[in-house]
């Protein structure tokens, strides 16, 4: 209650101030009539003066002086009904402006009220990173997500189809440990519609076939869970896919779903990095290329990041180039303060580029090496748990982001 009394006064006093100066300004103002009267009348002393020069003869001078006048007394006219008709008086003048105060003050509670949130605090990186956190744990499961999607359209297919269907289906069910049988049957399942027989019958291909299993195979059992639930990412779809980018680190489809998933997490800055790079490693006819290019844009806005088209298949971000022999050669006359100046110059640079479009494990951690030799430990403890979390599949470049936190003394 307090907020909004508060709020209300505020905004109530701005826009009757500027209620105020808008009218005073209005009744100030010089009316047209009055500067055409000014006008006028320097336009008789000039022809006064003319006159006297002999550039005008009298004739000339008593016809331009009865048509000023006559212009003179129109617009006198004028000025004379604008200031006995239109004056208002000063308390209708105030009762405007605080109604227009009112008006605007009301405009913007109400539209406080439909888009702001009364009474949530400011929120640091550290609690935003935290509170991602916390929702990636207590979100909901398969099965729970599963039970909020309400029943899809079945697709319209062939009556033998779907009859060949339930045949395939009865034999699976007779033949559990045929791994062949399983996969024909996730397959079909998918296309009538029944994604959860889909990636059930896909976990137990997986199962059967042990060793011979690849990332698409994970991906495909992720994505099925996926559209079983309505387009969420469950704990159980990011386990699998955490199981495919384990295997294959590059695999475009597991690394757009990833995305996805941190961006339902209350990640978006992770998600627009991941879609990024895999934006710039990817085939432009790739699906999965179109579905990032689809909503990339939006995540670069939740994340903050000022987008720029990135061109499929471009390779990865260019690198931060190092210090020119001449960058060397003037550092060599710097004093100490600057040289450590222009190393930070530098490393700032690093670390704008990274947030805003992504880059290697190893750019990473030359940042977090960086910045804890400038003894900014604490931002370095910060972006090695974000590069934690954009690398977290990849067991490489954990292992590396690890052995640099740890050389630089800030590992947990």
């Amino acid at each position: 209650m307090v907020f909004w009394t508060v709020t209300a006064l505020i905004a109530f006093s701005a826009a009757l101030l500027l209620a105020m100066i808008i009218i005073r300004a209005r009744e100030q103002g010089e009316p047209a009539a009055a500067y055409d009267l000014r006008v006028y009348r320097q336009q008789l002393r000039e022809v006064d003066k003319d006159l006297a020069r002999g550039v005008i003869n009298e004739g000339d001078a008593e016809r331009i002086r009865t048509e000023i006048s006559r212009r003179i007394l129109a617009a006198d006219a004028q000025l004379q009904k604008r200031k006995s008709g239109h004056a208002q008086p000063r308390s209708l003048s105030l009762v405007s402006a605080i109604a227009i105060a009112l008006l605007i003050t009301g405009g913007t509670l109400g539209l406080y009220w439909q888009l702001g949130a009364p009474g949530y605090g400011d929120l640091g990186l550290k609690d935003r990173v935290r509170m991602a956190g916390e929702r990636a744990e207590n979100r909901p499961s398969q099965a729970e997500a599963e039970a909020e999607v309400p029943p899809l359209p079945k697709p319209q297919v062939e009556e033998g189809y779907v009859k060949l269907v339930e045949q395939l289906r009865e034999t699976a069910g007779q033949r559990e440990n045929d791994a062949r049988g399983q996969a024909l049957l996730a397959q079909h399942e998918a296309n009538l519609g029944n994604f959860k027989s889909a990636y059930e019958a896909k976990a137990k291909y997986i199962s059967l076939a042990e060793g011979k299993v690849n990332a698409r195979d994970f991906t495909e059992l992720a994505e099925l869970k996926i559209m079983a639930s309505g387009g969420y990412v469950s704990p159980e779809a990011q386990a699998d896919l955490r199981k495919a980018l384990a295997i294959d680190p590059s695999h475009g489809p597991a690394r757009y779903y990833w995305g996805l998933m941190l961006g339902q997490i209350g990640r978006p800055d992770l998600a627009y990095r991941e879609w990024a790079a895999t934006l710039r490693d990817g085939p432009p006819d790739a699906p999965w290329v179109k579905g990032i290019q689809g909503q990339i844009e939006e995540m670069a806005f939740r994340a903050g990041v000022e987008y720029r088209p990135i061109t499929p298949g471009g390779g990865t971000a260019p690198a931060l180039p190092g210090p020119s022999a001449e960058d060397m050669s003037s550092a060599s006359e710097l004093s100490a303060e600057e040289q450590q100046e222009m190393i930070r110059g530098m490393v700032t640079r690093l670390s704008d580029r990274l947030a805003t479009e992504g880059g290697s494990a190893e750019e990473w951690a030359r940042l977090i090496g960086a910045l804890s030799v400038l003894g900014e430990t604490d931002r370095a403890r910060t972006v090695y748990d974000e590069a934690r979390g954009a690398f977290e599949a990849d067991a490489e470049a954990l292992a590396l982001l690890e052995t640099i936190a740890a050389q630089s003394g800030i590992a947990e």
